[in-house]
């Protein structure tokens, strides 16, 4: 079941006005997102995944990763929700990547950054797309921690990308959905409490 089947607003526009939709944040945090249609019928909680070798805690807060990374720019947007579909105000939510060339940076924190859900459970961050390296596809990595529930560790991926046929931990529920070519979306649902 894919978690993300929602009608999709432009920010700004497409293609050129995807990036400037990317200089302004601030109109993205403001939108206003629609719950999603599958919460009456039993959703499932988000699939966990392994962390992988490159977590690293404390990374800084900030909703914005671009700094010090190339690439194409993504913004990846959504909610933190419970199974009965309410939302999940002031969860942590922490994503990190290998940058365009493959690679994580374990010395300091560039492509790494957490933020909290607003009152509507939304959070956004505004990174770049990483690369595939060895044996793996495009992905990000995402934990998410929300009171008295049990931490979510998972893994987003790209839909088409070649890769994802031969990555062993690739999962289809854990694609994103986009409108155009950079706005991306994906909505956790938390289990457990």
């Amino acid at each position: 079941m894919r978690q993300q089947v929602f009608p999709r607003r432009h920010i700004i526009g497409l293609g050129a006005g995807a990036v400037a939709a990317l200089a302004l944040p601030r109109l993205a945090l403001g939108q206003e997102l629609p719950p999603t249609p599958e919460c009456g019928t039993d959703p499932k909680a988000t699939i966990a995944q392994t962390e992988g070798p490159f977590f690293k805690p404390k990374s800084p807060l900030r909703s914005d990763l671009r700094a010090e990374l190339k690439g194409t720019p993504v913004m990846l947007t959504g909610f933190v929700l419970t199974r009965e579909c309410r939302p999940v105000p002031n969860a942590l939510v922490d994503l990190w990547h290998a940058d365009a060339d493959g690679e994580y940076d374990n010395r300091g924190f560039r492509g790494r950054g957490h933020q909290f859900t607003d009152a509507q459970g939304r959070y956004r961050f505004v990174t770049v797309k990483p690369a595939r390296y060895t044996g793996r596809t495009a992905h990000y990595h995402v934990r998410v921690q929300a009171a008295n529930r049990p931490v979510l560790t998972t893994q987003l991926y790209f839909p088409g990308e070649p890769g994802n046929r031969r990555d062993g931990l690739y999962r289809r529920e854990l694609e994103m959905t986009f409108s155009g070519a950079s706005n991306a979306r994906f909505d956790f649902v938390l289990g457990g409490a």
